[in-house]
């Protein structure tokens, strides 16, 4: 199920929010966090069953190896170093996730460059297992720095399990999760907190369901074809898929953290108006955020971040965002995506250090339109379907007389008037992406209104409430009356 399904709303949230409260009310608090570690599972299987002994299997293995790095005396400890137990933790770690996401696409390349005699093998991928295993991963070193140490398994399950953040992040650290589920004053009922929950919850749910799947259509249109494009179905295309891509995001992170903070949890900021970032390191400071602060304490200081030479620093950035691109998926659209990230970083760094500046208008229209064309890459299936949508954005022949027709001039049948209207007063393709046009002009607006955090940061009030439940009737009449895609993360 996904958050924005009636199963989730009507059924699975309510039910696992009211067992829990009431568990806790009877003092059980032990038997609230396995009932809310039981629902977690029973969330995460209800994707796939066959996964959840694999779940359940890397959890235990990392509690028993972070007890060897916390303890101070183990049978384990007095054969090997803690070193040693760290780098077995890790490596078994990414052996896992490199399995099940990279075994597939490693073995293609070695056929397709060495023409080799292997058959390619089709892995399904677990679903969340980028992100459970690097929340892992973190913990081990964590434990290994003792920053942190967890002996009871339940809590160590609750940490990895807990369903608002388990298929698609935040990435968690243990430190700023278990100190709230230990609090007293989380085991009951806070209706502040039930109210504010909800209007986030309702907001994240309108931005997918109403926003992101209608913008869907449009990238959808665009890049899953074979035609050729003009410039104003290339570029309706492609900013569709931008702002998919930025409302599904932001959607998800506003339904994990509304769902979360009905049972009194606040989950970390994911997501922070990126599209406001006036230079790309401004980006990746509000883009998936608990990722960016995973690469940089996990790969890009361990290997010497800014404290070596300006070519080494260079290089450490272009590596961790390589490996970043790498870790959304098997492919190489998402490395080259990463690597020209990474290059866009370097730039910035060595235009910093001449203290150039920009008028604020230029930098944020170049940064917009960097990580617009980059996300072509995210998204093209190969470097041929990358190459069409490119080469569509740069075609000018909408100047010439004779313009040709967009891909979307089913999007004329309007009737009448309107659509004689439009192709009297603009260009062909502009009048047969109108509708794809206005929406992006819309969504410019809506960006620039105030975001999640700043909302949070008004309080409860009356109007919330109103707001939350009438978002929420409009989001599940739309998820009624449409097919609702999952969320664009769960790929990753």
């Amino acid at each position: 199920m996904i958050f924005s399904s009636a199963q989730f709303i009507l059924l699975f949230l309510p039910t696992t929010l009211f067992l829990y409260f009431l568990l806790n009310r009877l003092r059980l608090v032990q038997a609230g966090k396995v009932w809310l570690v039981a629902m977690s599972l029973l969330f995460y299987g209800y994707w796939s069953v066959a996964y959840l002994p694999l779940l359940l299997g890397s959890i235990s293995f990392n509690f028993i190896v972070g007890r060897q790095l916390a303890g101070t005396s183990t049978p384990v400890r007095t054969l090997f170093s803690r070193r040693f137990i760290l780098t077995t933790g890790v490596v078994a770690n990414l052996a896992l996730l490199g399995y099940f996401k990279y075994t597939e696409f490693l073995i293609g390349n070695l056929v397709d460059i060495f023409k080799l005699p292997l058959a390619i093998p089709h892995i399904l991928l677990p679903l969340g297992i980028s992100f459970f295993t690097f929340t892992q991963i973190a913990y081990l070193v964590d434990s290994y720095r003792r920053d942190v140490k967890e002996y009871d398994f339940i809590n160590f399950a609750l940490f990895v399990t807990f369903f608002p953040h388990l298929i698609a992040g935040p990435i968690l650290h243990h430190r700023e999760m278990m100190d709230q589920f230990k609090s007293r004053w989380t085991l009951a009922v806070r209706y502040r907190h039930i109210v504010l929950g909800l209007f986030i919850f309702s907001l994240g749910m309108a931005k997918k369901v109403i926003i992101a799947d209608t913008f869907a259509i449009w990238a959808n249109e665009g890049f899953d074809g074979v035609a050729g494009l003009d410039f104003f179905a290339a570029w309706g295309s492609s900013l569709s898929y931008t702002f998919q891509l930025y409302f599904d995001f932001s959607g998800y992170c506003d339904m994990a953290m509304g769902a979360s903070l009905l049972f009194n949890i606040w989950l970390p900021i994911n997501f922070n108006s990126p599209y406001k970032a006036l230079d790309i390191q401004d980006f990746w400071r509000r883009w998936h955020m608990t990722l960016s602060r995973y690469l940089r304490d996990y790969l890009y200081i361990p290997m010497g971040g800014n404290r070596c030479s300006p070519m080494r620093s260079y290089l450490n950035l272009m590596a961790t965002f390589l490996l970043g691109g790498l870790w959304h998926g098997a492919s190489w659209m998402f490395i080259i995506w990463g690597g020209l990230h990474g290059l866009a970083l370097v730039i910035h760094r060595i235009w910093g250090r001449f203290n150039l500046r920009l008028p604020t208008s230029l930098a944020w229209l170049i940064t917009f339109l960097f990580i617009n064309i980059t996300w072509v890459f995210f998204r093209a299936k190969d470097l041929t379907s990358a190459r069409r949508m490119l080469g569509g954005m740069l075609n000018l022949d909408f100047l010439s007389p004779l313009s040709s027709a967009s891909i979307a001039t089913s999007q004329l049948a309007w009737g009448g008037w309107l659509s004689d209207y439009l192709l009297t007063c603009l260009p062909l393709g502009l009048a047969a992406n109108f509708r794809c046009f206005l929406a992006i002009v819309l969504a410019f607006a809506i960006i620039y209104q105030k975001n999640t955090m700043q909302l949070m940061s008004e309080g409860v009030t009356a109007k919330k409430l109103y707001s939350a439940l009438l978002l929420l009737c409009i989001a599940m009449y739309a998820t009624m009356t449409t097919t609702s895609a999952v969320f664009l993360y769960f790929n990753f």
